[in-house]
């Protein structure tokens, strides 16, 4: 185990930023040609509002297998995150009104959408956060799967009618959209949590901010890819 008080960590991620300048990304190696497959270049922008952009810092991903990097990344700043708010509460004015089947029906879309990614986005998974090819592909399975299941639950959202106390009249009780539904996720599930979360919230007529790990960029930029393809 190797501690590092705040000097010398600084200096070593200093050292190691440096070190990456030298090297080429492995998104140009054509071994990694399922990187290019997803959308994903050398630099990329990370903030996703109906549009791609990005007016923050710029990081790069690096490989926790050997350290080498991926692929650059800008990512938002205060002010891009305060206009993804607005444009959130935008969309979910109209998003709300759209009947459940229909939002069940996209979500279906985005299932499909990942289904033949599949095997593209498992090795993302597994290049960039370091779990195995198996784990990698298995996530993103899971992602398909909570697909499924919410395009089912579409079909499936109920109320009630309840007696009242009260002579001539009777309760009424309806499920109804919150608004914007923010998702902060881990670097060790960088597919599947958003995915948990986000297709629930979008048959059930919310929308959804989400905050990917900060380590693994790209996994969250190529899901999100997925859904808009």
């Amino acid at each position: 185990m190797v501690i590092l008080n705040c000097a010398s960590k600084k200096l070593f991620l200093i050292h190691r930023l440096a070190s990456t300048r030298s090297m080429s990304y492995l998104v140009d190696n054509p071994k990694y040609s399922f990187l290019k497959e997803l959308g994903i270049s050398a630099k990329n922008l990370g903030v996703y509002n109906g549009k791609w952009t990005g007016s923050g810092e710029t990081v790069t991903s690096l490989c926790p297998a050997n350290n080498q990097p991926i692929a650059q990344v800008t990512n938002g700043n205060l002010a891009d995150f305060e206009a993804t708010v607005e444009l959130c509460r935008t969309a979910w004015k109209s998003w709300s009104d759209v009947t459940a089947p229909k939002r069940g029906e996209i979500v279906r879309q985005i299932g499909d959408a990942l289904r033949r990614k599949k095997t593209s986005l498992g090795k993302l998974v597994s290049l960039e956060m370091g779990k195995i090819l198996t784990e990698g592909e298995g996530e993103v399975q899971e992602y398909i799967d909570i697909c499924d299941y919410a395009t089912g639950l579409s079909r499936s959202l109920e109320g009630k009618v309840l007696p009242s106390e009260r002579p001539g009249h009777d309760l009424m009780e309806l499920w109804n959209p919150v608004g914007v539904v923010g998702v902060i996720s881990a670097f060790n599930f960088p597919v599947a949590v958003y995915g948990w979360n986000s297709a629930i919230a979008m048959v059930c007529g919310d929308v959804v901010l989400w905050k990917g790990a900060p380590t693994t960029p790209l996994c969250s930029i190529a899901e999100i890819g997925r859904a808009h393809v």
